[in-house]
């Protein structure tokens, strides 16, 4: 039992299954928070697939022209699984064509400059054979174009699908909760990388203000996100008290040592605290 459970876990994990589900977990938590019945649109399929095929665009590119110099603490289950790996892979292609065939030209027309964004964090830009730039080579960018891009995709696509209109203010709360919250989880991933990072040349928070002050900020991250939620849900008690939970909980797994020496503490955790975050306002909504 336990021994199936680790090959399911693996096979979410690594594939990337798990955060794309997340990804459409916080949008449907998107819609439940502004106002809308959630309910399923091909815009969530095109969540799905564009961040399972940029999630696992990097690992294919790496597999394919470095297989024999890869990681095996990273790309270890990809090495292992290659044919369904790239199969995966196609899928995600095929799924999000067909996904934006039936999106809306509204909904398309704002996942544009956010996908070119992702892009150019991820492929350097040439000019004659000579590189010129990438985006997460930027001093400080790699954090703030991950945190940026996913608050608001979850937030602006089910707004722009709907037709809805908002004032600013709730936008505003809505995308800094989202921004804030991907901020933290974020900033342990980047403590993991330093050496990576180091070597690499990438001026990344931790590397720039240490390790110490990087957990810091990620825990007055954290707090700035509750504070955001108890000023947006004074009238929504069962909102604010879940995403207050989702906080906390989030706290407790940041600084907790000894599950950072879990095999499953990066991508199994600190990634599910944002199922766990869509689940509970999910929960509120059907049954409070």
């Amino acid at each position: 039992m336990l021994s199936l459970f680790r090959k399911l876990s693996d096979f979410l994990i690594y594939s990337n299954l798990y955060i794309a589900l997340a990804a459409v977990l916080m949008t449907v938590q998107s819609q439940i928070q502004l106002g809308i019945i959630p309910s399923w649109h091909p815009y969530l399929f095109l969540i799905l697939f564009a961040t399972l095929f940029e999630y696992n665009l990097h690992k294919f590119v790496a597999v394919f022209f470095y297989k024999h110099s890869l990681d095996p603490n990273k790309f270890g289950w990809i090495t292992r699984n290659l044919k369904l790996f790239y199969l995966i892979f196609v899928i995600s292609v095929i799924g999000f064509i067909l996904a934006a065939i039936f999106a809306q030209f509204k909904v398309l027309l704002v996942l544009f400059p956010l996908g070119l964004i992702t892009f150019l964090y991820s492929f350097p830009v040439y000019k004659r054979g000579i590189k010129i730039f990438r985006l997460r080579e930027v001093p400080l960018a790699k954090i703030f174009i991950i945190s940026l891009v996913w608050s608001v995709t979850c937030v602006l696509l089910p707004l722009v699908q709907s037709g809805r209109e908002i004032e600013y203010e709730i936008l505003f709360l809505l995308i800094s909760e989202r921004f804030l919250f991907i901020f933290a989880i974020t900033i342990p991933f980047d403590i993991r990388d330093m050496k990576g990072d180091s070597k690499a040349g990438l001026k990344t928070l931790p590397l720039i203000f240490g390790e110490k002050r990087a957990t810091t900020l990620a825990n007055v991250s954290i707090a700035a996100f509750m504070l955001i939620t108890i000023i947006h849900y004074t009238g929504s008690t069962e909102f604010m008290i879940a995403l207050i939970f989702s906080g906390l909980s989030t706290l407790f797994f940041i600084n907790n040592t000894r599950l950072k020496s879990h095999r499953l503490y990066y991508y199994g955790i600190l990634d599910g605290t944002i199922i766990l975050q869509g689940l509970l306002v999910i929960f509120c909504y059907y049954f409070f």
